[in-house]
């Protein structure tokens, strides 16, 4: 018995995919990237240079969709590490680019820093609920150079160990990108089985294409590399004023992008990861909170209806530090759209709406996290576990603390465990000095910082990515 839930009906869904039929025929979305523009010339669009508008023929997105594959396994270099798609299975991918952090000494929100990032990096590697990798925070992605691109590159690879899915607007940077991806991995041929990176696409709304980060993704061809494609259109400012007309602009986009990848290189796999928001209208500002959990378990929904994998957005709060406005919005923005049981879910870590970053809030978040998702597994009725037996065999007055059947099902994850909080008696408490959650989570980053250490590089792999670099940088 696993909770159910639906936002769109059967019937809506099909209705919100005949609308983006019409509406990427007669309104279609600016292309602001020349070989894409050709791209979707060669493969039957309407091409309008003049103001760079393609539209796209019903059959075209017909076909484009059925291109996309619907089986896909996301690899990493940790061994035994894989995570399926349209399994059932939700993996948490780290919130990212945050420009700012909470500072886990002061408390303060500043400046990120390359040490953040860092930190940050091998955190996430030490969390077993976070399964892919997204720059925390931002400016550290990209460099001056694309030679100090291919060095973050290289870094990446060192302090993550699980899947990478990650961005870039430089096109000359991508050779160097799978280059450092055939030297961690062993050559082209594993990457494509593998799946150990995916490319983040994320097209401006409302229904433009743009041109630099497309430009790289293209880049990318001949190596099976996923695309996550994430919009993030706003209901009220870069969306329609309603929820129904956002989940209809970012399916839009979303497949207006899919054309491109599969015209380009038929067989992309393609990852379906709106992150839709509202608008909070007192500010003009995204809120981190309802309504926009039910936008992101409609994005899972429509994945659903066309059978790709999917990626949604949640675990989000207004507030800028921890306490009990961030508790509440990210256990309710964590709930709703795992519910829909998306693959990935990127959204721990970041207050205020994804512009603070914090260490003791990324652990914090994977506790929400895990009790969201002890939730969404139900309750479990096979296996003979009614019990029916063991209730006549105690009879009234009896207790089951003894019991066999106790036993197994505590070792099996019947009753759930948290790893934060304080969940003993109330004088248990004041006798522990009446610890609180954020010094705990703090407590528990230490712990992780000072145990973990990335799954090293072969020495030959390190020096193969340090030639990489100084060529990289003799090329400049």
């Amino acid at each position: 018995m696993r909770p159910t839930f639906a936002v769109l009906s059967a019937d809506e869904r099909t209705q919100i995919h005949e609308r983006t039929l019409h509406v990427l025929a007669t309104a279609g979305m600016r292309v602001d990237t020349d070989q894409g523009r050709e791209i979707l010339r060669a493969a039957g669009a309407q091409v309008d240079e003049g103001t760079r508008i393609i539209r796209f023929p019903a059959k075209l997105v017909e076909e484009s969709l059925a291109l996309a594959p619907r089986e896909l396994t996301l690899g990493a270099r940790r061994p035994g590490w894989s995570h399926p798609t349209c399994a059932g299975l939700t993996t948490l991918v780290a919130s990212g680019e945050a420009p700012a952090v909470r500072d886990r000494e002061t408390g303060e929100v500043r400046p990120s820093t390359r040490a953040d990032f860092l930190q940050g990096m091998r955190l996430i590697d030490a969390l077993d609920e976070i399964g892919v990798f997204w720059a925390m925070v931002s400016g550290f992605a990209t460099g001056d150079t694309t030679a100090d691109d291919v060095a973050y590159f290289a870094t990446v690879q060192r302090g993550f160990s699980k899947h990478v899915q990650d961005s870039s607007d430089n096109a000359a940077a991508m050779p160097w990108q799978l280059e450092v991806l055939s030297t961690v991995f062993g050559g082209r041929d594993k990457v494509r089985r593998l799946h150990p990176y995916s490319f983040l696409l994320t097209p401006v709304s409302p229904l433009v294409i743009e041109g630099g980060h497309v430009d790289a993704c293209l880049a990318l061809r001949g190596w099976d590399i996923p695309v996550a494609i994430l919009p993030m259109p706003m209901t009220g400012a870069t969306a329609p004023g309603s929820l129904a007309a956002t989940v209809l602009l970012a399916n839009c986009e979303i497949l207006g992008c899919l054309c491109l990848l599969q015209a380009a290189e038929p067989g992309t796999p393609i990852i379906y990861a709106p992150a839709m928001m509202t608008m909070n209208p007192r500010s003009g500002l995204w809120t981190g909170h309802a309504p926009h959990d039910l936008l992101s378990a409609a994005g899972t929904e429509m994945a659903r209806h066309y059978g790709l994998p999917s990626m949604a957005s949640g675990c989000d709060s207004d507030h800028f530090v921890p306490g009990m406005q961030a508790g509440y919005e990210k256990a309710l923005s964590g709930l709703v759209p795992m519910l829909a049981r998306p693959d990935l879910i990127v959204g721990p870590g970041t207050l205020g709406s994804a512009t603070v970053w914090g260490a003791e809030e990324t652990v914090i978040d994977c506790e929400i996290m895990r009790t969201c998702a002890r939730i969404c597994t139900g309750i479990a009725t096979d296996g003979g576990r009614l019990f029916d037996e063991v209730i006549e065999r105690v009879g009234p007055g009896g207790n089951f603390l003894g019991e066999k059947t106790t036993r197994q099902s505590l070792r099996q994850g019947e009753l759930f465990l948290p790893g934060l909080g304080w969940h003993e008696s109330r004088a248990a408490w004041e006798a522990a000095g009446r610890p609180d959650l954020l010094n705990q989570a703090r407590r528990r980053v230490d712990e992780l910082l000072a145990g973990h250490e990335p799954l090293a590089l072969d020495e030959d792999v390190e020096r193969e990515l340090e030639n990489l670099v100084k060529k990289a940088r003799a090329a400049a």
